[in-house]
């Protein structure tokens, strides 16, 4: 049976908002944050960190939370995932769930559904995100070890050392399912860059009033109806791959 790794890139060396994964979010921290939506997931879960002397607030945080964690390069995030999986004996099977730490209200359900998408063995790969409608920070890749292994041993341009998924095609024919959010809401952006995008979070994360539980319908309702609050980052244009 394949095993499910959910490995979540987290560095405190962030360009435009340094340190921004532990930045204060409600009583907790942007990443715990997290990993309290992910709770029923925990067990899956890997912080993919760096290795760069900078991590040690990150280490912390997994330590204290029981998390498992695996340091590497920092520039090449490709690699640090793969290693990440193979140090916790990922095999060809095994099922890889691309996530990033600036995302503190990734939806477990949403994640779960791609999960059984993909368990039906039809796609290569099973993925959501603005692309097919999502608010930007949703975004979940879904991809067996073997995929990511091949694509980390063949991928040579800085750019596709930079970033998990963005060379996959380039040397697999790939069938890819994209969830469909139904209508367009694209426009949202809940997902942590700068520090408008942190007023934006922390005013939306006080709406509910600080409880990590809120439903994807509930997130869709308050974006739609605080326009206050969703347009407080809404000019933050999103850093290009």
């Amino acid at each position: 049976m394949s095993k499910l790794y959910i490995i979540i890139q987290a560095r405190m060396t962030s360009s435009r908002l340094p340190g921004k994964v532990l930045l204060p979010f409600g009583t907790n921290s942007i990443l715990e944050t997290m990993l309290e939506r992910l709770n029923n997931f925990k067990s899956n879960i890997i912080i993919a960190t760096t290795n760069d002397g900078t991590e040690a607030p990150i280490i912390n945080v997994c330590q204290k939370n029981d998390i498992r964690f695996y340091r590497g390069d920092t520039e090449d995030v490709l690699g640090r995932y793969f290693n990440a999986a193979k140090f916790f004996d990922a095999k060809a099977d095994d099922i890889i769930i691309r996530l990033t730490s600036d995302c503190p209200f990734i939806d477990p359900k949403w994640i779960q559904t791609a999960i059984d998408i993909f368990e039906r063995k039809q796609f290569d790969i099973v993925s959501l995100g603005p692309h097919s409608g999502f608010p930007r920070g949703l975004d979940t890749c879904i991809f067996n070890f073997s995929l990511l292994e091949n694509t980390s041993k063949l991928a040579t341009m800085r750019a596709d050392r930079e970033h998990v998924t963005l060379g996959m095609n380039k040397f697999t024919n790939l069938s890819v399912f994209n969830l469909s959010a139904k209508a367009d809401y694209s426009q949202f952006r809940i997902t942590l860059d700068e520090p408008d995008d942190y007023k934006m979070l922390c005013a939306l994360y006080k709406h509910f009033n600080y409880d990590p539980t809120f439903s994807y319908e509930q997130l869709i309702h308050a974006l739609t109806i605080r326009s206050d609050i969703s347009n407080i980052n809404k000019h933050v244009e999103q850093k290009s791959n």
